[in-house]
């Protein structure tokens, strides 16, 4: 009887809502993950899962007994990475969650190297926009861009970007260039859905006072790279991280306007849980990251 195993099993099948997503994050039949749970609860004495045709949910006594598995196996990890770390080599898998423009960008081309150094690690690595939960959604860690809100997360700057309205010099020929805030809303503009601001974007003058303004855009996409595109074919202004738009800018394909206002600012950072001790492969990875961006290409 290994009841570690047990407990993993039970646990991802909370987690995945079900037996069929659970074997394939284990690598086990359905009727194996089946087994184990059916096995745990014989012995626990009591049942931890509500069985329906649609739905398969813990009840409370498998809710409890959830939320001490996911501690318990944690502590797992965490002895065996201490142990590893001794041993002087860092190995397993890191899970992380990266933006999709950044992770394509800056990111993709990074992963080699690392993985060069240290061979026995693997990575898993999913590109998505959405802000996840690294402790429900099982990841090691993540990079975020913008303002953190406080949380018990662990958080490494790795650089700064900032917001740049631009555009190509074809639209600006046709259309004119903006001169102020107040003249945007009459300019066709490339609008990235997933600013917390929405529509309503925000400059500091040339004595620094605030100024916003509320845009119309002509697209709105939750894509920074379809707003550069778009801009690229004289659709409109957008307001885009120097990240994304650095290049076009160094080669004169967009350009910066409003001269005099700038946008924000947003730091660019890894985060990861707060743990009593961080295994030493997310260490290495964390540093790797902002030895890397020392001196960001964008700058």
């Amino acid at each position: 009887m290994d009841r570690f195993l047990e407990m993993q099993v039970f646990s991802n099948v909370v987690d995945a809502g079900s037996f069929t997503g659970a074997a394939e994050v284990l690598g086990m039949s359905k009727a194996a993950v089946s087994r184990h749970v059916a096995e745990l609860e014989e012995r626990l004495g009591v049942r931890l899962l509500h069985r329906t045709t649609r739905k398969l949910s813990p009840t409370t006594e498998g809710e409890i007994f959830h939320a001490r598995c996911r501690e318990l196996l944690a502590n797992l990890l965490e002895a065996e990475a201490e142990i590893t770390a001794r041993s002087g080599e860092a190995a397993g898998l890191l899970k992380l969650n990266v933006p999709v423009s950044f992770g394509l960008m800056h990111l993709a081309g990074l992963w080699p190297a690392f993985l060069a150094r240290h061979p026995k690690l693997l990575l898993d690595i999913t590109l998505s926009d959405r802000v996840v939960d690294l402790v429900e959604e099982g990841f090691d860690c993540a990079v975020r861009i913008g303002q953190l809100p406080a949380s018990t997360l662990i958080s490494r700057r790795l650089a700064s970007t900032r917001l740049v309205l631009c555009a190509s010099p074809g639209y600006l020929k046709r259309r004119g260039e903006p001169v102020q805030p107040s003249d945007l809303p009459a300019h066709d503009v490339i609008s990235y859905s997933l600013f917390s601001s929405g529509e309503n974007w925000s400059f500091t003058g040339p004595g620094g006072e605030e100024q916003s303004v509320k845009v119309q855009p002509r697209v709105r996409t939750n894509s920074g790279d379809t707003c550069r595109a778009a801009a690229l074919q004289d659709q409109g202004l957008i307001l885009q991280p120097s990240f994304i738009v650095g290049p076009d800018l160094a080669a004169g394909t967009l350009v910066e306007t409003m001269a005099g206002y700038r946008s924000r600012e947003l730091g660019i950072y890894v985060v990861y849980p707060s743990r009593r001790f961080v295994a030493p492969k997310l260490r290495l990875l964390v540093d790797f990251m902002v030895e890397a961006f020392a001196k960001p290409a964008w700058d």
